[in-house]
């Protein structure tokens, strides 16, 4: 079975069939394109530290630099390269990311994050807070400073590999530097030519270990870490579950407005008009015995809607806030309810709906499964975050392994974001706590 091809240049090198394949002229191409690169990335950079560059110069010179000046000068090129140097580099670091393809195939992906929202000022704001961002602007740096000298020093041996081949022709009577020495005659450059022959089939391995280790360099800085690329699909995770929860949220309001607005008010005028019926005919009548059980049949189904709604979301949340739905809660629970709910403001809204439900559900299984006579619903904001607290003097021994009641509780506090935590030993009592976060 043959081997897959390569996807990088380094390791392209060692196979024996390198020469004759496509990759020594990839690494030509990525050679030749980088001085262009350079000039784009380090004229700006240079511009940026030329406060550096005058104070380098007054050293260099012997005209001492004034204190202020020493103060000053430093600071000034710190400053305009934090400034303007990102605005430098991210360009930069994107057509290196494209022009890495020609020495490594693999996927170079940008370890930036999508800012949280548009515009450019918090695109900027969000560049600038990002570890991506610095390490672009180091790269810049080393393509304007490392990158050249590298490039020279191989130059350097290119021309002196062809000067040495070439020293037979270039020879004319008088004597030839070639690097290690002089020649004065065609016979004295054999050994230079031969050597240089000799070198040449190491000339393209040569080019591509410079190429492999300047793209190596540019993958490292520029490309997104592991590690990063986690985290930037964690965020991504985190806010589509946020607009999920949103769209959820607004959906069964709608549901809820639906139902209030349409199906309760028609029922509403049916029970009004059974009810005109009822009085019209006699009450020993079979007819009126009808139209009672139908009006009967249909103040209890007004009973049902009524609950229904109010479990979709309660209108009392939507009006008065969570401490008046808390409070609406422990009225309607079957045994005694203490709530303490005292909020400097509200929540967001789906924290509200959260919040309420949360409760709710944690009222319904005290009442069903705890033995608990008593109940303490407690609700405060501390800095961005809304703690709800549910404390019962029931018999204990909850266990989310035992049930699902507990665990879609879990499932709805971290679906936006938040966390519960559940002591409840046996004897009791048991303690539900839930931390939502309000930003």
């Amino acid at each position: 079975m043959p081997d897959p091809p390569p996807q990088t240049l380094i390791r392209a090198v060692v196979r024996r069939r390198f020469v004759v394949t496509g990759w020594p002229w990839r690494s030509l191409g990525y050679l030749l394109t980088t001085p262009p690169m350079v000039l784009v990335a380090g004229l700006p950079l240079a511009v940026l530290a030329l406060p550096w560059a005058v104070l380098l110069h007054q050293a260099t010179t012997g005209d001492a630099p004034t204190p202020a000046e020493l103060a000053l000068l430093p600071l000034a090129g710190a400053g305009l390269l934090a400034a303007f140097g990102p605005l430098v580099a991210l360009p930069v670091a994107a057509v290196e990311r494209w022009r890495l393809r020609l020495v490594d195939t693999r996927p170079v992906e940008p370890a930036h994050r999508r800012p949280l929202a548009g515009g450019p000022g918090w695109w900027l704001r969000s560049r600038y807070a990002e570890a991506a961002t610095w390490r672009a602007l180091g790269y810049a740096a080393l393509l304007s400073t490392v990158v050249p000298v590298a490039y020279g020093v191989v130059l350097v041996l290119l021309l002196l590999i062809v000067a040495w081949v070439a020293s037979p022709l270039m020879v004319s009577g008088g004597p030839l530097a070639l690097g290690f020495g002089q020649v004065a005659t065609a016979a004295d450059t054999v050994p230079y030519a031969l050597a240089g022959v000799a070198l040449l089939p190491a000339v393209p391995y040569l080019l591509a270990l410079l190429a492999s280790a300047h793209g190596a360099a540019a993958r490292a800085l520029l490309s997104a870490r592991p590690a990063t690329r986690l985290h930037a699909e964690l965020v991504e995770v985190a806010r589509s579950r946020a607009r999920l929860v949103d769209a959820f949220e607004a959906e069964r309001r709608r549901i809820e407005r639906d139902l209030h607005d349409g199906a309760q008010q028609r029922l509403v005028g049916l029970t009004l008009q059974l009810g005109l019926a009822r009085l019209d005919l006699p009450a020993d009548s079979p007819a009126g015995k009808a139209v009672a059980g139908a009006h009967e049949q249909a103040k209890q189904l007004m009973t049902e809607l009524r609950e229904l709604i109010r479990g979709i979301h309660p209108q009392v949340l939507t009006d008065l806030g969570l401490p008046a739905a808390l409070h609406e809660l422990a009225d309607q629970a079957p045994i005694e309810v203490t709530v303490d709910a005292d909020l400097p403001g509200r929540p967001p809204a789906h924290v509200e709906s959260t919040a309420y439900f949360v409760v709710a559900e944690a009222l319904a299984n005290v009442s069903k499964h705890s033995g608990a006579t008593a109940a303490t619903v407690t609700a405060s904001q501390r800095g961005q975050t809304l703690a709800v607290e549910i404390h019962d003097n029931g018999q204990g021994g909850a266990d989310p392994a035992r049930g699902t009641g507990l665990t879609g509780l879990a499932d709805r506090v971290s679906a936006v974001g938040g966390r519960m935590y559940l002591t409840s030993p046996a004897g009791g009592p048991t303690l539900i706590l839930v931390e939502l976060p309000c930003r």
